[in-house]
């Protein structure tokens, strides 16, 4: 199951020129800043804008030099950066709206959709105390959750989720990822994410594509693709590496976690994950440091020997981000090029690193 897309189109003053072979399962994230194409190519694939191109969507072509699927009927889900819920309606009608539109298009028939019943989505996004309310009485991050249902009850063949999280505070997205978490986790249809925030992106992607002036500059599975020091575009703070890890002992004294990974352990911060749990774990670049040899009397208690891969200049010409292998999982430090030269941090060369900070993502 996979879907391949290929569109090439010229807009006024910008031009898309995409070929991609996307997995068939998880998420994936089409990352770039404003402009980049990441709408432009969601709304070709959805048949909103008729580029130029191929789209086979697991063994089915939606459109080629011969055809064009019109939206209507095209089996997938598409949520906005608003919610564009029925005022007239409370969350009941609102979903079951989308519960009709599978009907019309009995999509429901159509092997690879999700059709999962009504009770089941309203599990799944925790929407079962809001049924009666009507969207005016739902914060943001509610009503994002009940366009998201909406959506799933069409029984789609993909979801396309442009920006979901664009318009929320803080608190309100930090109310929505767990539910947009479980979406990955439980849906066995793909989802393309579109996103310019680099830790949305780390939580909840699987495939990353990296998308610069209507083109992919870089695309593959998500650790491989963020820990690349080659990308065109430049993370700055929020460059940094994202591998899996499991939960092997949480100390009650400290408060902290030992997580194992394939590369050694690291002490995280314990936020209540049970032990033997699967994680995401988060280095940020900033918060790791080179040393030539294992230092003890400093107050940072992860310390890990690690090979230098590569390095590559920032934006700012006095920085330099450093690509190390820690086992088979890969770390990124930022850090001047005066300390780089210092250290002779040449491909191949033995170190530890120091990191300050590991953030449990997901």
């Amino acid at each position: 199951m996979s879907i391949q897309a290929q569109f090439r189109q010229d807009y006024p003053g910008f031009a898309l020129d995409v070929d991609l072979d996307l997995p068939g399962r998880g998420v994936t994230a089409l990352f770039g800043p404003s402009g980049s194409g990441k709408t432009t190519l969601l709304r070709c694939i959805a048949g909103l804008e008729r580029g130029t191109g191929r789209l086979e969507v697991n063994g089915e072509v939606w459109q080629d030099a011969g055809a064009f699927l019109p939206t209507h009927r095209r089996p997938l889900g598409y949520v906005f950066q608003d919610a564009r819920l029925f005022a007239h309606l409370d969350v009941r009608g609102n979903l079951n709206y989308g519960m009709r539109r599978a009907v019309h298009r009995a999509v429901h028939r159509i092997a690879g959709a999700d059709s999962r019943g009504f009770d089941s989505i309203v599990e799944l996004l925790g929407l079962g105390p809001l049924l009666e309310r009507t969207p005016e009485r739902l914060s943001g991050g509610e009503q994002q959750r009940v366009a998201i249902a909406r959506a799933l009850l069409t029984a789609p063949r993909l979801l396309l989720l442009d920006e979901p999280l664009a318009a929320l505070d803080h608190a309100r997205k930090q109310e929505i990822l767990p539910y947009l978490e479980r979406l990955r986790d439980e849906l066995d249809i793909p989802v393309l994410y579109v996103s310019h925030a680099a830790d949305e992106v780390a939580r909840l992607a699987d495939h990353l594509v990296v998308l610069e002036d209507g083109r992919a500059a870089a695309q593959g599975p998500l650790a491989e693709t963020l820990a690349r020091v080659d990308l065109p575009i430049r993370l700055g703070e929020d460059a940094g590496a994202v591998f899996a890890a499991t939960v092997a002992e949480r100390d009650a004294e400290w408060h902290l976690a030992r997580v194992e990974f394939d590369g050694g352990e690291l002490w995280v911060r314990d936020n209540g994950v049970p032990v033997g749990r699967r994680v995401r774990v988060r280095i940020l670049a900033r918060d790791v440091s080179i040393a030539n040899s294992r230092h003890d009397d400093v107050s940072i208690i992860n310390l890990l020997p690690a090979t230098v891969v590569a390095h590559a200049a920032e934006d700012h010409p006095s920085a330099v981000l450093v690509q190390l292998r820690v086992g088979a999982t890969t770390v990124l430090a930022r850090l001047t090029r005066r300390s780089a030269q210092r250290l002779d941090l040449a491909p191949g060369r033995e170190v530890w690193v120091q990191i300050k900070a590991v953030a449990l993502i997901g």
